[in-house]
């Protein structure tokens, strides 16, 4: 076991054990102080995405620091009301008493975070876990090197490491954070380091939030807007290179309309990344090792769109393959990049069978204008979330829970939903000490029975 993090994670719990993130004022203030921080190093933070990601300052904005700031807002707005204790009814067979649920803080926790939107999937959990009142240990991503050091960097400089602390480091950085003992974990990333993560977890009992990913489908029926579908697809798949987990992954599109449709989205992906690889705007593959699974993913299909790749950029074209085999490896692993299969259907009924066959994926969307096959996709079918006739924006809405189900993860965060996250509700009763009625004591009779049969019934 790493003393260091040993003595960190001891510091942690000691400054947690003294109360002093459990107030409103002080939650308050840590997560004003974010922001503020944020906002000074947010030219930094904008440098080391581009490095990592080569994405520009107002996809980050648009994807990252702007939802974030978002999440503090919307958050500092309704903390005060989340932390109320909260009254419930008791039954009669109890009288005279009252119950509440008290909000309190889990403790000291673990953060994960994946390399593909280093700064939103560390900060936006980091946000649940200080509005709850907990101690964080952040893991980001060891792939996207750049924006991990900058954060260490940022929270080493401005934040007391007993309410914060970031760690650097890759898989046995991991292994040794998962050997201490947290009172939660939250990770975001594969499904297999989930199961990884879940496993260690289990030694200590110990809770876990699992974001995890998988094939997310898109339907495109008969009576879509074909436009429309065609340019809101195009930047849901294409955004930060298709390294999105909600991102579509791959789309089923009704026969009839299909041809119709890719001259549609060859028009509409020509309009967002005119040039290919050379737009300054197309985000590039993590590093070699993913931008050489993407090419191995491509090779043998059937490019109807893009294609183009460039060794030196780690850069891939937004790409259409057309006939593919749900059999093909790309069909088979979760794509995470700039290229989208094409799977024709001819019965509405076939869509819907296809993918529940399949693991239950994190996203789903369906562009249609036919209620009956919207409220089908909706009921029918299980996935984490998803739209009608848009895109990856649901995770945007504060107001909804955003996680997976099943293979595509456990658990939910934002806003809200972030702070029960790593909030304990102890359910707690005030009995009065009179009248203390008997019905509960021993010796037991038939009268009491009949009595103790007309309280719990």
């Amino acid at each position: 076991m790493n003393q260091e993090y040993q003595s960190i994670r001891e510091k942690m719990q000691s400054y947690f054990d003294s109360g002093a993130t459990l107030s409103y004022t002080s939650r308050k203030k840590t997560l004003l102080k974010l922001r503020a921080v944020l906002k000074k190093w947010e030219e930094k933070l904008n440098y080391a995405v581009l490095m990592d990601l080569n994405k520009s300052a107002f996809e980050n904005y648009e994807t990252e620091l702007g939802l974030t700031f978002s999440e503090i807002s919307h958050t500092l707005k309704h903390l005060k009301k989340w932390m109320k204790p909260e009254k419930v009814m008791t039954p009669l067979a109890h009288f005279p008493s009252s119950s509440r649920i008290i909000k309190q803080p889990k403790g000291v926790v673990l953060i994960m975070s994946p390399w593909n939107y280093p700064l939103l999937l560390s900060l936006t959990p980091l946000v649940a876990a200080l509005s709850a009142g907990c101690c964080v240990a952040l893991k980001p991503s060891r792939y996207s090197e750049n924006t991990s050091r900058v954060l260490r960097e940022m929270f080493d400089s401005e934040f007391d490491e007993r309410i914060v602390k970031v760690f650097e480091g890759g898989h046995e950085a991991n292994t040794q954070l998962l050997e201490l003992r947290w009172d939660h974990i939250f990770f975001t990333g594969s499904p297999n380091v989930g199961k990884a993560v879940m496993k260690a977890a289990s030694e200590n009992l110990t809770p876990v939030t699992l974001e995890l990913g998988g094939k997310s489908p898109c339907i495109v029926d008969g009576t879509a807007s074909l436009k429309t579908a065609a340019v809101r697809l195009a930047w849901g798949k294409f955004l930060n290179a298709g390294q999105t987990c909600v991102a579509p992954d791959y789309l089923l599109v009704d026969r009839k309309c299909k041809d119709a449709f890719i001259e549609e989205f060859r028009k509409a992906a020509d309009r967002l990344y005119p040039g290919g690889c050379r737009n300054k705007d197309l985000g590039k593959i993590i590093n070699r090792k993913h931008f050489d699974r993407l090419c191995g993913l491509m090779d043998g299909q059937k490019i109807v769109y893009g294609g183009e790749k460039d060794e030196k950029t780690l850069k891939i074209a937004p790409t259409v393959l057309d006939d593919v085999s749900p059999d093909s490896p790309v069909m088979n692993e979760e794509i995470f990049g700039p290229v989208l299969p094409v799977i024709a259907y001819d019965r509405f009924e076939d869509a819907i069978e296809f993918i529940r066959r399949r693991e239950k994926p994190l996203a789903l969307y369906i562009f249609s204008k036919d209620k009956s096959h919207i409220w089908t996709v909706q009921s029918s079918l299980t996935y984490g979330g998803g739209c009608v006739n848009d895109t990856v924006v649901h995770l945007s809405n504060p107001n909804m829970p955003f996680g997976g189900v099943g293979h595509s993860g456990m658990g939910s965060y934002h806003a809200k939903r972030g702070f029960d996250t790593f909030t304990h509700e102890k359910s707690t009763l005030k009995k009065a000490l009179w009248p203390d009625i008997p019905v509960r004591y021993a010796p037991y009779n038939d009268r009491l029975i009949k009595l103790l049969k007309l309280l719990l019934r």
